[in-house]
């Protein structure tokens, strides 16, 4: 089973979010990774899953105690279903500023676990001024960040803690700070 959980976009979304978010035009735009000038390696294009339900999280926090750490393995792919994609309208100042975070101890925790992707269905890792050093640390780390993943919910109820394979094609663009891209799931 195939499952895109990359985030559709038209002309009204397009319109919309180009009033109300400024990094849209470096490829900040639905589902993308922040890239931090770094070069998207094609080993990245295909990867072991995991992800982790993270719906109910309190203070929007995402922490270490909310996950099973030990079932992540070096190279994954790992995905946080916080479920507030589908609660809020992606573009509303609501979305990209009240949106969860990971705590840094579990940020911390991914990068010494050598993870390749860290995937969430929200604006970001952290929010505010917090997010850009953040994907940039993972950057230096070799770690990427896809923002904005969606559908979730069909992926959760098809791989549930199963592993499945996620395939990552960003738009092949240069210079720019944000790489658009399609995310799909496989799930034997």
């Amino acid at each position: 089973m195939l499952i895109d959980l990359t985030l559709s976009v038209d002309t009204a979304l397009l319109d919309n979010i180009s009033s109300t978010e400024r990094m849209v035009r470096w490829g900040h735009l639905g589902t993308h990774f922040d890239g931090m000038d770094t070069e998207f390696s094609l080993e990245y294009w295909r990867l072991k899953g995991k992800l982790f339900d993270v719906r109910g999280y309190e203070d929007g926090i995402i922490g270490i105690g909310d996950i099973d750490p030990s079932v992540i393995e070096k190279g994954d792919f790992v995905i946080f279903y916080t479920g507030f994609l589908e609660n809020q309208e992606y573009g509303s100042s609501i979305y990209f500023n009240d949106h969860p975070q990971l705590s840094y101890e579990l940020i911390d925790l991914l990068l010494e676990k050598e993870v390749k992707i860290i995937g969430i269905d929200a604006a970001g890792l952290r929010r505010g001024e917090e997010h850009t050093p953040v994907d940039q640390r993972c950057a230096d780390r070799g770690v990427f960040v896809v923002e904005n993943i969606a559908n979730l919910k069909s992926l959760n109820n098809a791989a549930g803690k199963k592993q499945f394979t996620v395939y990552t094609s960003p738009v092949n663009f240069k210079g720019m700070t944000g790489l658009p891209c399609r995310v799909i799931a496989e799930v034997a």
